[in-house]
Protein backbone atom coordinates (compact mmCIF):
# COMPACT_ATOMS: atom_id res chain seq x y z
CA UNK A 1 0.00 0.00 0.00
CA UNK A 2 1.34 3.39 -1.02
CA UNK A 3 0.67 6.43 1.12
CA UNK A 4 -1.20 8.10 -1.75
CA UNK A 5 -3.66 5.17 -1.77
CA UNK A 6 -4.88 5.99 1.74
CA UNK A 7 -8.16 7.92 1.83
CA UNK A 8 -10.50 9.25 4.49
CA UNK A 9 -14.18 8.28 4.45
CA UNK A 10 -15.89 11.61 5.16
CA UNK A 11 -18.81 9.86 6.84
CA UNK A 12 -16.45 9.83 9.82
CA UNK A 13 -16.72 13.64 9.97
CA UNK A 14 -20.39 13.95 8.99
CA UNK A 15 -21.24 16.11 12.02
CA UNK A 16 -18.64 18.64 10.82
CA UNK A 17 -19.98 18.85 7.25
CA UNK A 18 -23.33 20.60 7.60
CA UNK A 19 -22.69 23.75 5.53
CA UNK A 20 -20.32 24.69 2.68
CA UNK A 21 -18.16 26.61 5.17
CA UNK A 22 -18.07 23.55 7.46
CA UNK A 23 -17.07 21.37 4.52
CA UNK A 24 -14.24 23.70 3.50
CA UNK A 25 -12.95 23.92 7.06
CA UNK A 26 -13.12 20.17 7.65
CA UNK A 27 -11.52 19.21 4.36
CA UNK A 28 -8.67 21.57 5.17
CA UNK A 29 -8.18 19.73 8.47
CA UNK A 30 -8.38 16.32 6.80
CA UNK A 31 -5.68 17.37 4.35
CA UNK A 32 -3.56 18.67 7.21
CA UNK A 33 -3.90 15.26 8.87
CA UNK A 34 -2.04 13.78 5.92
CA UNK A 35 -4.73 12.54 3.55
CA UNK A 36 -4.59 13.31 -0.16
CA UNK A 37 -7.84 11.50 -1.05
CA UNK A 38 -11.35 11.30 0.36
CA UNK A 39 -14.50 9.28 -0.14
CA UNK A 40 -17.53 11.55 -0.25
CA UNK A 41 -20.35 10.68 2.16
CA UNK A 42 -22.29 12.47 4.85
CA UNK A 43 -21.96 15.97 3.36
CA UNK A 44 -24.59 18.62 3.80
CA UNK A 45 -25.95 20.57 0.82
CA UNK A 46 -23.24 22.03 -1.42
CA UNK A 47 -23.04 22.81 -5.12
CA UNK A 48 -20.84 20.31 -6.93
CA UNK A 49 -18.77 23.11 -8.49
CA UNK A 50 -18.09 24.57 -5.05
CA UNK A 51 -17.16 21.16 -3.69
CA UNK A 52 -14.78 20.55 -6.58
CA UNK A 53 -13.14 23.91 -5.97
CA UNK A 54 -12.59 23.06 -2.30
CA UNK A 55 -11.10 19.69 -3.24
CA UNK A 56 -8.78 21.34 -5.77
CA UNK A 57 -7.75 24.05 -3.33
CA UNK A 58 -6.80 21.44 -0.73
CA UNK A 59 -5.10 19.08 -3.18
CA UNK A 60 -7.59 16.30 -2.45
CA UNK A 61 -8.76 13.59 -4.84
CA UNK A 62 -12.30 12.20 -4.70
CA UNK A 63 -11.49 8.50 -4.90
CA UNK A 64 -15.06 7.23 -4.42
CA UNK A 65 -18.50 8.16 -3.18
CA UNK A 66 -21.45 6.67 -1.36
CA UNK A 67 -24.65 7.45 -3.23
CA UNK A 68 -28.20 6.91 -1.90
CA UNK A 69 -29.28 3.31 -2.35
CA UNK A 70 -32.52 4.30 -4.08
CA UNK A 71 -30.69 6.53 -6.57
CA UNK A 72 -28.29 3.73 -7.51
CA UNK A 73 -31.09 1.27 -8.22
CA UNK A 74 -33.86 3.55 -9.50
CA UNK A 75 -32.11 6.61 -10.95
CA UNK A 76 -28.79 5.28 -12.16
CA UNK A 77 -28.29 8.06 -14.75
CA UNK A 78 -28.33 10.59 -11.89
CA UNK A 79 -25.49 8.71 -10.20
CA UNK A 80 -23.56 8.48 -13.46
CA UNK A 81 -23.87 12.24 -13.97
CA UNK A 82 -22.70 12.96 -10.43
CA UNK A 83 -19.64 10.73 -10.73
CA UNK A 84 -18.79 12.30 -14.08
CA UNK A 85 -19.04 15.78 -12.57
CA UNK A 86 -16.71 14.70 -9.76
CA UNK A 87 -14.28 12.98 -12.17
CA UNK A 88 -14.72 9.94 -9.92
CA UNK A 89 -14.76 6.33 -11.09
CA UNK A 90 -16.03 4.47 -8.01
CA UNK A 91 -19.19 4.52 -5.95
CA UNK A 92 -20.70 2.12 -3.42
CA UNK A 93 -24.17 0.90 -2.61
CA UNK A 94 -24.06 1.94 1.04
CA UNK A 95 -26.82 0.02 2.82
CA UNK A 96 -29.57 -2.46 1.81
CA UNK A 97 -32.53 -0.25 2.66
CA UNK A 98 -35.72 -2.24 3.21
CA UNK A 99 -34.18 -5.59 2.23
CA UNK A 100 -35.03 -8.68 4.29
CA UNK A 101 -32.04 -10.98 3.94
CA UNK A 102 -34.05 -13.81 5.48
CA UNK A 103 -35.98 -13.79 2.19
CA UNK A 104 -33.81 -15.55 -0.40
CA UNK A 105 -35.83 -14.22 -3.33
CA UNK A 106 -35.50 -10.64 -2.04
CA UNK A 107 -31.77 -11.14 -1.64
CA UNK A 108 -31.44 -12.38 -5.22
CA UNK A 109 -33.62 -9.55 -6.52
CA UNK A 110 -31.27 -7.06 -4.87
CA UNK A 111 -28.27 -8.76 -6.49
CA UNK A 112 -29.93 -8.61 -9.91
CA UNK A 113 -30.90 -4.95 -9.45
CA UNK A 114 -27.33 -4.12 -8.45
CA UNK A 115 -26.06 -6.01 -11.48
CA UNK A 116 -28.28 -3.94 -13.79
CA UNK A 117 -27.21 -0.66 -12.18
CA UNK A 118 -23.58 -1.74 -12.27
CA UNK A 119 -23.85 -2.57 -15.97
CA UNK A 120 -25.06 0.97 -16.70
CA UNK A 121 -22.25 2.44 -14.62
CA UNK A 122 -19.70 0.21 -16.35
CA UNK A 123 -20.84 1.44 -19.75
CA UNK A 124 -20.12 4.97 -18.51
CA UNK A 125 -16.62 3.93 -17.40
CA UNK A 126 -17.57 3.74 -13.73
CA UNK A 127 -17.61 0.99 -11.10
CA UNK A 128 -20.34 0.02 -8.64
CA UNK A 129 -19.25 -1.65 -5.42
CA UNK A 130 -21.17 -3.12 -2.50
CA UNK A 131 -20.47 -1.92 1.03
CA UNK A 132 -21.16 -4.60 3.63
CA UNK A 133 -22.24 -4.44 7.23
CA UNK A 134 -22.68 -7.45 9.53
CA UNK A 135 -26.02 -8.73 8.26
CA UNK A 136 -24.50 -9.80 4.93
CA UNK A 137 -22.93 -12.61 6.97
CA UNK A 138 -26.31 -14.06 7.80
CA UNK A 139 -26.28 -17.70 6.72
CA UNK A 140 -29.10 -18.50 4.36
CA UNK A 141 -29.50 -22.09 3.26
CA UNK A 142 -25.83 -22.88 3.74
CA UNK A 143 -24.66 -19.68 2.05
CA UNK A 144 -23.76 -16.29 3.42
CA UNK A 145 -25.77 -13.39 2.03
CA UNK A 146 -22.60 -11.71 0.75
CA UNK A 147 -21.77 -14.88 -1.18
CA UNK A 148 -25.23 -14.83 -2.74
CA UNK A 149 -24.96 -11.15 -3.73
CA UNK A 150 -21.61 -11.79 -5.38
CA UNK A 151 -22.65 -15.04 -7.09
CA UNK A 152 -25.94 -13.64 -8.41
CA UNK A 153 -24.18 -10.69 -10.05
CA UNK A 154 -21.37 -10.37 -12.55
CA UNK A 155 -17.90 -9.28 -11.38
CA UNK A 156 -17.94 -6.91 -14.35
CA UNK A 157 -20.99 -5.13 -12.93
CA UNK A 158 -20.66 -5.40 -9.15
CA UNK A 159 -17.49 -5.34 -7.12
CA UNK A 160 -16.90 -5.01 -3.38
CA UNK A 161 -16.10 -2.33 -0.86
CA UNK A 162 -15.29 -4.64 2.04
CA UNK A 163 -15.51 -3.20 5.55
CA UNK A 164 -13.04 -4.89 7.90
CA UNK A 165 -14.89 -4.10 11.14
CA UNK A 166 -18.24 -5.38 9.93
CA UNK A 167 -16.67 -8.57 8.57
CA UNK A 168 -15.32 -9.20 12.06
CA UNK A 169 -18.66 -8.36 13.70
CA UNK A 170 -20.28 -10.77 11.27
CA UNK A 171 -18.09 -13.55 12.64
CA UNK A 172 -15.75 -13.87 9.68
CA UNK A 173 -12.07 -13.24 8.94
CA UNK A 174 -11.26 -10.00 7.08
CA UNK A 175 -8.04 -11.48 5.68
CA UNK A 176 -9.89 -14.50 4.28
CA UNK A 177 -12.53 -12.28 2.72
CA UNK A 178 -9.92 -10.06 1.08
CA UNK A 179 -8.48 -13.24 -0.42
CA UNK A 180 -11.92 -14.49 -1.44
CA UNK A 181 -12.70 -11.25 -3.27
CA UNK A 182 -9.43 -11.23 -5.19
CA UNK A 183 -9.90 -9.25 -8.38
CA UNK A 184 -13.23 -7.89 -7.17
CA UNK A 185 -12.08 -5.58 -4.35
CA UNK A 186 -11.04 -2.15 -5.61
CA UNK A 187 -12.07 -0.41 -2.36
CA UNK A 188 -11.40 -1.46 1.22
CA UNK A 189 -12.73 0.20 4.37
CA UNK A 190 -10.14 0.07 7.12
CA UNK A 191 -11.90 0.15 10.45
CA UNK A 192 -10.48 -1.43 13.61
CA UNK A 193 -12.26 -3.67 16.11
CA UNK A 194 -11.82 -3.35 19.87
CA UNK A 195 -13.39 -5.12 22.83
CA UNK A 196 -14.25 -2.83 25.72
CA UNK A 197 -14.01 -3.62 29.44
CA UNK A 198 -17.56 -4.99 29.46
CA UNK A 199 -16.80 -7.29 26.53
CA UNK A 200 -18.85 -5.26 24.08
CA UNK A 201 -17.16 -4.65 20.71
CA UNK A 202 -16.63 -1.17 19.39
CA UNK A 203 -14.86 0.67 16.60
CA UNK A 204 -11.55 2.34 17.22
CA UNK A 205 -8.65 3.99 15.44
CA UNK A 206 -6.50 1.81 13.17
CA UNK A 207 -3.85 0.06 15.24
CA UNK A 208 -5.70 0.51 18.54
CA UNK A 209 -7.72 -2.69 18.14
CA UNK A 210 -7.18 -6.34 17.36
CA UNK A 211 -7.49 -6.68 13.57
CA UNK A 212 -4.51 -8.01 11.60
CA UNK A 213 -4.00 -5.02 9.36
CA UNK A 214 -0.63 -6.12 7.92
CA UNK A 215 -2.35 -9.34 6.82
CA UNK A 216 -5.43 -7.50 5.59
CA UNK A 217 -3.39 -5.04 3.52
CA UNK A 218 -1.22 -7.80 2.04
CA UNK A 219 -4.27 -9.85 1.02
CA UNK A 220 -6.09 -6.83 -0.43
CA UNK A 221 -3.02 -5.67 -2.36
CA UNK A 222 -2.53 -9.14 -3.80
CA UNK A 223 -6.14 -8.96 -5.00
CA UNK A 224 -5.68 -5.63 -6.77
CA UNK A 225 -7.18 -3.21 -4.23
CA UNK A 226 -6.73 0.40 -5.34
CA UNK A 227 -7.98 2.48 -2.40
CA UNK A 228 -7.57 1.87 1.32
CA UNK A 229 -10.21 4.05 2.95
CA UNK A 230 -10.08 4.77 6.67
CA UNK A 231 -13.44 5.13 8.38
CA UNK A 232 -14.64 5.30 11.97
CA UNK A 233 -18.40 5.64 12.40
CA UNK A 234 -18.14 6.70 16.05
CA UNK A 235 -15.17 8.47 17.60
CA UNK A 236 -14.36 9.17 21.26
CA UNK A 237 -13.67 12.84 20.55
CA UNK A 238 -12.95 15.00 17.53
CA UNK A 239 -13.35 12.73 14.48
CA UNK A 240 -10.53 14.46 12.62
CA UNK A 241 -8.23 13.60 15.52
CA UNK A 242 -9.25 9.95 15.13
CA UNK A 243 -8.60 10.11 11.38
CA UNK A 244 -5.18 11.63 12.07
CA UNK A 245 -4.31 8.89 14.56
CA UNK A 246 -5.32 6.20 12.08
CA UNK A 247 -3.38 7.85 9.24
CA UNK A 248 -0.26 8.13 11.40
CA UNK A 249 -0.45 4.43 12.26
CA UNK A 250 -1.10 3.39 8.67
CA UNK A 251 1.69 5.55 7.25
CA UNK A 252 4.18 4.25 9.83
CA UNK A 253 3.24 0.55 9.93
CA UNK A 254 1.33 -0.37 6.76
CA UNK A 255 2.84 1.64 3.91
CA UNK A 256 5.37 -0.14 1.74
Amino acid sequence: MKIEQIAAQLYTTRDLLKTPADIARTLHRVRAAGYTAVQLSGLGPIDTKDLLQILRDEGLTCCATHEPAQDILEDTPKVIDRLQALACRYTAYPFPVGIDFADLDATKRLAHALDRAGAALRQAGQVLTYHNHAHEFYRHGGQLVLDILMEESSPENLQAELDTYWVQIGGCDPVAWCQKLRGRLPLLHLKDYQVGPTGAPTMCEIGAGTLDFPGIIAAAEAGGCEWFIIEQDFCPGDPVDSLRQSFDYASEHLVS
